[in-house]
């Protein structure tokens, strides 16, 4: 007998409701290891809700929203616990903190503090960054932060919301290249959301277009998955693997 091919996300029947204005009515949504997605749709389609649902930022009304075959953890409060494998470039924390952009990448970098640094702070308009605390800084600045952290995370699966609106088309090609990189050498899952086809066609392997809630049609993007990228992601798998066993040792010592 043949064995299933394990899925990263699997959606059955999704609905998510704000009050009496449904935002979300999925039947069935399958997002595959290694594979770069776009999620295409307009303003109130529904695609920040929906990877606020696959990130763990928001819990679903009814249904059932699978990670590697398991639905996401609840403290005690019934708060979903995010995902360590899953980044996602939106996530609230980085409009709520009181933090410094300095003391936010010291805490999630470590030693790779001064290398983010270097390579991102030290000239051009973003330089002044650094110092300011991630609740006082622009929309844009936020969005261009969220990328920068998903490139240098190393994700097992990357969420993007809203790609490249706030980017010109030198940062939104620098980005492209790092993430298209990622996919490649990494086998890293991207899911990536945008108003328009126009960018995310060109480097995505399918396209989900909403429409009010709903996915009215799934295309082939001129992308397609690279041949190298299975044993990649076979690795990375087997990397997940051993953290999670050494984990539970820890756990039972």
């Amino acid at each position: 007998m043949a064995q299933s091919k394990r899925l990263i996300f699997k959606v059955k029947k999704l609905e998510k409701s704000f009050g009496s204005h449904q935002a979300l009515n999925i039947s069935s949504l399958e997002i595959h290891p290694g594979t770069i997605y776009g999620i295409i749709g307009t303003v109130g389609s529904g695609k920040s809700a929906l990877l606020n649902i696959l990130a763990g930022v928001e819990k679903e009304t009814s249904g059932t929203v699978l990670y590697d075959e398991n639905p996401y953890k609840t403290n005690w409060r019934g708060k979903i616990l995010p995902h360590e494998e899953v980044f996602y470039s939106n996530n609230p924390e980085l409009s709520n903190s009181n933090v410094t952009v300095s003391s936010y990448v010291s805490s999630h970098f470590g030693k790779k503090k001064n290398i983010i640094k270097t390579r991102y702070f030290n000239s051009g308009s973003f330089k002044n960054l650094w110092s300011r605390k991630l609740n006082n800084i622009s929309q844009g600045e936020r969005h261009w932060l969220g990328m920068i952290f998903a490139c240098e995370v190393d994700p097992r699966v990357l969420l993007v919301d809203d790609y490249a609106v706030f980017f010109n088309s030198t940062m939104e090609q620098d980005f492209r290249n790092q993430l298209t990189k990622m996919n490649r050498t990494l086998g890293t899952t991207l899911v990536l959301s945008s108003p328009t086809d126009i960018l995310l066609k060109k480097f995505a392997s399918v396209l989900i277009y909403l429409d009010n809630g709903h996915i009215s049609k799934i295309r082939s993007g001129l992308s397609r998955k690279p041949q190298r990228g299975h044993d990649n992601r076979n690795k990375r798998d087997s990397r997940n693997q051993s953290k999670t066993k050494t984990r539970k040792n820890q756990v039972k010592k």
